[in-house]
């Protein structure tokens, strides 16, 4: 009769174990973040700031991050070849794997080619439509500013 309990009771605890175990394994796996910005502002200053926060979200989160910046309205400046201030910053940000997005309907009502733009910027024909289908994945929002 011992040799049952104890054998029940060996059960019981690898049983138990297990759940454990897999709630541990799941505590070291790192968090993965997944970000849309926002950015409709012509302001240097704005877009100094918007360079910082990305280079400080990758530096703490590394691969575990993916960001998209959504350029539009007076915001399709900071992606301008002529316009901008930041192209190396915006290139080294495209190296560690941040995609900027610029709006056709930004450029249309603004009468902005697309070729006027950086190479290698990608296009969509809503910003705000990209940004709401973002969310509507579980992205998290933030708008870029003050």
């Amino acid at each position: 009769m011992k040799t049952f309990k104890i054998f029940i009771l060996s059960l019981l605890l690898v049983g138990l174990s297990a759940p454990f175990a897999q709630a541990q394994k799941k505590a070291g796996k790192k968090k993965k973040h997944q970000i849309i910005m926002q950015l409709t502002s012509n302001d240097a200053a704005v877009h100094k700031g918007l360079v910082k926060q990305l280079n400080n979200l990758k530096e703490g989160w590394g691969e575990t991050v993916k960001i998209e910046v959504v350029c539009h309205g007076p915001g399709i400046d900071f992606l301008s070849a002529e316009k901008t201030g930041f192209k190396d910053e915006i290139y080294a940000l495209k190296e560690k794997g941040i995609v900027f997005v610029v709006c056709e309907n930004s450029l249309k009502e603004r009468k902005v080619a697309k070729e006027s733009m950086l190479p290698d910027m990608q296009f969509v024909k809503m910003g705000i439509g990209e940004i709401v289908e973002k969310q509507e994945q579980g992205w998290t929002y933030i708008k870029a500013g003050f």
